[in-house]
């Protein structure tokens, strides 16, 4: 089993990357898009990923209950490549009651995590280098984001900046 997190800015080529390192892995992939439609920009990144996608890839839908699905598909001889975490983030502060459920669901996606048989390969936008948002949403997504990618790195076996399209391994 191997866990790796690769992040980067907006169109910084990470997800691309990280689509290769699955394919390298010669295995069976399960793609875990967590992105769900609410614009058409969305709509339209969203149809780019699924064309650029093997074929033969299983493509899963996991919006809010990430963990559960790393039980039910990270098995030996699998990759899972999971695109992306801060959207997985979005999504739970779109909910209500959000506190609860961001809770709720990182626990499960660690528990899951401790437990996973195969190779994980996660995608995530890298939100600290910015700015300070102002506003409380944007504030408690760049902290959410932050604590999880934190918790990941320590327990990856890999971690890799994307920036141009230019992987930088940090860990």
């Amino acid at each position: 089993m191997s866990v790796t997190l690769v992040l980067g800015g907006a169109r910084s080529g990470k997800s691309a990357y990280a689509e290769n390192l699955a394919k390298q892995t010669n295995q069976r992939v399960v793609y875990v898009a967590t992105a769900q439609v609410r614009d058409d920009a969305i709509a339209q990144r969203i149809s780019l990923h699924q064309q650029s996608r093997p074929s033969e890839w299983s493509t899963i839908e996991s919006p809010l209950e990430l963990g559960s699905t790393l039980e039910n598909h990270a098995h030996e001889l699998t990759t899972v490549l999971v695109d992306c975490l801060t959207m997985w983030i979005t999504n739970m502060l779109c909910e209500k009651d959000t506190e609860a459920l961001v809770n709720k669901q990182l626990e499960l996606f660690f528990k899951a995590l401790e437990g996973v048989r195969g190779d994980v390969i996660f995608v995530s936008n890298e939100v600290g280098m910015g700015i300070i948002p102002m506003g409380e949403l944007t504030r408690d997504f760049v902290d959410i984001a932050g604590r999880l990618h934190q918790d990941i790195a320590a327990l990856a076996d890999s971690v890799i900046l994307v920036v141009a399209g230019l992987p930088l391994t940090l860990k």
